[in-house]
């Protein structure tokens, strides 16, 4: 049993790795077996095709982005400063990546958008949903941010949308000039977008 659990995170492992790297169209699953140290056979045991193995790549790697995220925007700050730490965190995964790989890695998701939206459809809808949550994540936050009057906009959803949008754009604007840098304007961006002041750090919320 051992043996068999160890044989599924290597594959999922290699493939994680792999799609962070290259994308999903140019890998096949030898390569991925290769690189995992697996049988072919170990792969069409645990997945029956690489579209399988991709959708619980992404599914994996939303459980521990949806932890991060929930931890950041469900602090004791005020809305914005949660919205803050969300920014900081993310600009702070990119340089680490950066730092072991030598590239700006950019988000998994927005690579996968990008490359596969036209392609397939099981992937699409799941990508779909994983931005819907995000996007309900954000809202929630600014609706808060809302009832206390600290930002203009009456529209939390469409505001959601343009924040994550917005947080998306810069990261793939970061892979893209291989700088993180591109990140520092994600906070000021996102009060202009919310009609914002920027709050006190030590103001905490009620």
């Amino acid at each position: 049993m051992g043996r068999t659990s160890d044989a599924r995170s290597k594959i999922l492992n290699a493939a994680r790795s792999l799609i962070e790297l290259r994308g999903y169209s140019a890998l096949g699953v030898a390569e991925i077996c290769k690189t995992a140290g697996v049988p072919k056979g170990s792969f069409y045991h645990f997945f029956e095709s690489k579209e399988a193995l991709a959708l619980t790549v992404l599914d994996e790697q939303w459980v521990v982005q949806r932890r991060d995220w929930e931890r950041a925007l469900g602090g004791d700050q005020v809305p914005l400063l949660r919205l803050r730490q969300l920014f900081e965190e993310t600009a702070a995964a990119q340089r680490a990546g950066q730092a072991t790989c030598g590239s700006v890695s950019g988000c998994m998701f927005g690579n996968l958008t990008l490359e596969l939206s036209n392609q397939t459809a099981p992937i699409r809808e799941r990508l779909q949903e994983i931005f819907d949550a995000q996007v309900g994540m954000v809202e929630a936050v600014i609706s808060v941010a809302l009832e206390r009057g600290d930002v203009t906009v009456t529209d939390t959803r469409d505001a959601a949308r343009s924040v994550v949008a917005q947080l998306e754009g810069q990261v793939l604007f970061a892979k893209l000039y291989n700088s993180t840098a591109q990140l520092d304007a994600l906070w000021l961006n996102c009060l202009a977008l919310l009609g914002a002041r920027a709050p006190q750090p030590d103001v905490v919320a009620v």
